[in-house]
């Protein structure tokens, strides 16, 4: 059961895997041609094997569903390294992979070298792997195959709300809401770069792809090693800005402004209102500390500086306008701000990581419930509704669900944070680099690189994947584990 949907979806992934062939093919980059023919290869060998395997009623439990989606996001980084292993940009093969996996799970930590002359068809299916991660490799399945099962992949990939009827035209609302962005984003970004930028209308374009599959998903890979600052223009990052923000948002969200809902009703949301809040809450910080440390010396430099790298933390995205050596020495209020920011995440059900508004607001409201009800009378009944498109209640159960997926968002950054020290890692470098890559945002003060130990790379590797499928997937992963080694 579990082989012949992996097999499906191989072959999906195989078949997105020919758009970078085809793009080296075009560019005449050889070499980096037979590297995605040999992947494709590969996808397509265990796609096929995979779906041989399909058992008489191939019903998907929800257990097995679970071990589809956590080896997926395994195994899918480690054949899609292959292209970046031939690269020679990558001092050991698991460098490469390392750096699959964090585009896959639209991190944006590299151990690249030499990025800016990469050529192009890598550079085209790193941001691809953001792209597909962002969306969903699972989504891309389900809306190719139909058949039982879907709803359990769908929640496996980290997706709490289904916004139409089947999975199916949920997960095709989705593609389709992602390719009208991508027009507009690319057709935005692409007009800033030739008319702004003064690029030719080939680079603009190619950078204006890149960027997009980058911000709309929330992964933070660039061209260029500088990320954003490359650009130099506050036009070019107003346009990323915004969509990093669409990135954030939830693909509900989303369907709720594509049918015209009232921005009244939108705005009442209870996940909107945390977002809001808490974006609100780390800015301040992040500018005031600025402020105060004089890291930079106009008022519009410091707004313009701060407010995007807030932003960019705060959805997940990981772009910076600022070199990994000059975040380090933000400290202080800006520190916690961006650390915060990170840690918090964008929306749930989005392209965006990290612990999600709707939790951090259902959390908020269960402690206010909790003390209202030690301060009021014995028998006073304290209200639980919420409005999260439309009015639902806040049941124990729920409550329980949010507080333990958010403590184990915590444990994850500790680990990371714990293993840094372990190696003499400044406390504050390291709760940095470990909260990036458990959240799935990218942003580093500069760790991440190809001279970090083996162990540190191996431990933010896990936090990238279990931060990006939220837990559940992973445990059902190791429990199958230890299941088929006990022989049950």
């Amino acid at each position: 059961m579990i082989g012949f949907y992996l097999g499906r979806i191989f072959l999906v992934v195989a078949a997105a895997s020919l758009l970078p062939l085809m793009w080296a093919a075009a560019a005449r980059e050889w070499h980096p041609f037979g590297s995605f023919l040999l992947m494709i290869g590969v996808f397509a060998l265990a796609g096929t094997i995979g779906v041989r395997l399909a058992p008489p009623e191939p019903k998907l439990g929800w257990s097995h569903g679970m071990v589809v989606v956590a080896l997926t996001w395994l195994i899918v980084p480690i054949v899609g390294a292959i292209p970046l292993v031939l690269s020679g940009h990558f001092v050991k093969p698991l460098d490469a992979i390392f750096d699959a996996v964090s585009g896959l799970t639209t991190t944006g930590l590299s151990l690249l070298s030499d990025v800016d002359h990469l050529a192009s068809s890598l550079n085209f299916w790193r941001h691809l792997l953001q792209f597909l991660g962002g969306q969903g490799i699972i989504l891309a399945a389900l809306s190719i195959f139909a058949g039982t099962g879907g709803i359990t992949l769908y929640f496996g990939e980290a997706r709490d709300e289904r916004i139409l009827p089947s999975v199916t035209s949920t997960a095709r609302f989705i593609w389709a809401v992602s390719v009208v962005h991508l027009l507009f984003g690319v057709a935005a970004l692409g007009l800033v770069g030739w008319l702004v930028l003064g690029f030719d209308l080939h680079r603009a374009l190619f950078h204006g792809l890149m960027i997009f599959f980058a911000a709309f998903d929330t992964g933070g890979f660039s061209p260029q090693s500088t990320s954003i600052g490359y650009y130099h223009s506050a036009t070019f990052e107003a346009v990323t800005a915004i969509l990093m923000a669409a990135g954030a948002m939830s693909f509900g969200m989303h369907y709720a402004l594509w049918r015209g809902s009232p921005r009244r009703a939108v705005l009442a949301n209870l996940e909107t209102r945390t977002i809001l809040s808490t974006f609100g809450f780390t800015m301040m910080l992040t500018l005031l500390g600025l402020a105060v440390t004089g890291v930079f010396t106009s008022v519009v430099g410091l707004t313009r500086q701060g407010l995007f790298q807030i932003l960019s933390a705060h959805t997940g995205t990981g772009f910076s306008t600022v070199s990994s050596s000059e975040l380090g020495t933000w400290s202080g209020l800006a520190f916690g701000g961006i650390a915060i920011a990170m840690a918090l995440g964008g929306m749930g059900s989005s392209t965006a990581g990290g612990v999600k508004s709707l939790r951090i607001g259902l959390t908020i409201k269960a402690v206010v419930n909790q003390i209202r009800q030690v301060l009021l009378p014995e028998h006073a009944v304290v209200g639980t509704a919420y409005n999260q498109s439309g009015r639902k209640h806040l049941t124990p159960p729920l409550i329980q669900s949010v507080m333990i997926i958010s403590l184990l968002y915590v444990a994850l950054y500790l680990l990371g944070a714990g293993i840094g020290l372990a190696y003499d890692i400044p406390l504050q470098a390291a709760l940095f680099e470990s909260v990036s890559a458990s959240a799935n945002v990218g942003l580093s003060v500069g760790l991440t690189d190809p001279s970090m130990p083996v162990l540190l790379e191996l431990v933010y590797m896990l936090q990238m994947w279990a931060g990006r499928l939220e837990f559940v997937a992973v445990f059902s992963l190791v429990g199958f584990v230890v299941s088929w080694v006990k022989g049950q």
